[in-house]
């Protein structure tokens, strides 16, 4: 068990008060978690004591700019199980990791009638990037079903793949509306088979369950720093290496090259061949402070946390009237994020009411326009829960809820 108290001190924000006189309750972790103050002491002490540029410079400033940056590097490569440390790129966030490569590999490897598969509970970012894509090649842009559970409908999977012409499979390990963590390593072995590639959107799985890449073995994955405890705008894609050094750059610019002369380039070593320009370094610092700190907790416990508090807020959520809840039931099943819909109140209402009682929750389409219409709604209500959330907080929210019913008289 993880001591809740100990880890709510280490967040200053948990201590305001909102609406002059309501304690924070934070349950919208799963757009963007809170900083604790190690993390936010990292940040500053770099541009308190040795801001400077990185890979350029000899002075002392730059040597220790480039020592902690690149120890982050190294951090994020434990973290997931990496290989090698030259397999974790910096981005900005989980989306430009996609994007990323479905402009360089997606480009080089996708061709007319060849296939993408995504899932109809994907973000956005998991979804565009490969209608961009298949657009411009003429391809073909496919989804694996949700069923009335919210789990994936994988029998679908195997029906594209008998056609040889999928080149891509990307979906998320764990969906940042249902909460329904997918078998990962089952979807793998079966594009493995068939020689297809696949892409993990690990931005809700890795802030919280532990992630080993060599388990999942799959070809590319990306995920987010400010979703577990980091800054925001620092991500990471991580490839295989093979794939990596036979894409082209993302970017051209500063740092990503090995020799410019007038009319061609060589390229960088990896990763850098894909950091073009002065990336964002107290941030990376941040967010190897980020995964310090989760490291001590250990992913295990951050996990058995998580389950304990989505089992009870799930107990007391289904017990009000009114409440239709979307996702598994099982909260082995799913993360700490519970979407619903209460009676015929507009999600952004509830929102607004609960937000006087100082409960801050996620209304609107989640960036999950596909699975709203799948789900037949315009919307819904996503409370999500983090290692400092406590059983008193639901408590608070619920009462929250009984006090919307009452608003609205159902």
């Amino acid at each position: 068990m993880i001591n809740i108290e100990n880890i709510r001190n280490d967040f200053p924000i948990l201590k305001r008060k909102v609406h002059k006189d309501k304690a924070l309750v934070y349950f919208d972790n799963a757009a963007t978690t809170q900083k604790p103050i190690q993390v936010i002491n990292s940040i500053s002490n770099y541009y308190l004591n040795y801001n400077s540029n990185i890979h350029r410079a000899v002075h002392e400033l730059a040597e220790e700019a480039t020592a902690a940056y690149e120890s982050t590097r190294d951090k994020v490569a434990k973290f997931i199980n990496a290989k090698n440390r030259e397999e974790i790129v910096f981005v900005r966030g989980t989306t430009e990791a996609i994007n990323l490569v479905a402009y360089t590999w997606g480009r080089q490897n996708v061709g007319k009638d060849d296939i993408i598969i995504t899932t109809e509970y994907e973000h956005h970012s998991n979804i565009v990037p490969w209608q961009l894509l298949t657009k411009e090649k003429g391809a073909r842009l496919e989804y694996i079903g949700v069923d009335d559970n919210g789990e994936l409908i994988l029998d679908q999977l195997d029906k594209y793949l008998e056609t040889g012409k999928v080149k891509l499979v990307a979906f998320s390990q764990m969906s940042n509306v249902l909460g329904t963590i997918t078998d990962s390593e089952e979807i793998v072995r079966k594009c493995k088979k068939k020689g297809v590639r696949v892409l993990v959107d690990g931005a809700q799985s890795v802030p919280h369950m532990k992630v080993d890449l060599q388990k999942l073995d799959c070809d590319f994955f990306a995920f987010s720093a400010h979703k577990m405890l980091g800054p925001t705008g620092v991500g990471v894609l991580w490839a295989r290496k093979e794939l990596l050094e036979n894409m082209v750059p993302f970017n051209g610019g500063g740092d990503m090259i090995r020799e410019v002369h007038k009319y061609e380039t060589s390229w960088n070593d990896l990763p850098y061949k894909f950091e073009a320009g002065t990336p964002n370094i107290a941030d990376v610092i941040g967010f190897g402070a980020a995964i310090d700190y989760l490291e001590k907790i250990g992913m295990d416990k951050v996990r058995e946390h998580e389950i304990e508090i989505t089992k009870y807020a799930l107990d007391k959520l289904s017990q009000v009237k009114g409440v239709k809840i979307y996702g598994p039931m099982n909260a082995t099943k799913r993360g700490g994020v519970i979407s619903f819909n209460l009676g015929d109140i507009h999600p952004h209402d509830l929102a607004t009411i609960i937000d006087e009682d100082g409960i801050a929750i996620r209304s609107g389409h989640h960036c999950a326009q596909v699975l709203m219409e799948r789900l037949d709604v315009s919307a819904t209500s996503r409370a999500s829960f983090y290692i400092y959330n406590t059983k008193d907080e639901v408590d608070a929210f619920i009462k929250s809820l009984y006090r919307a019913k009452e608003l609205f008289k159902i």
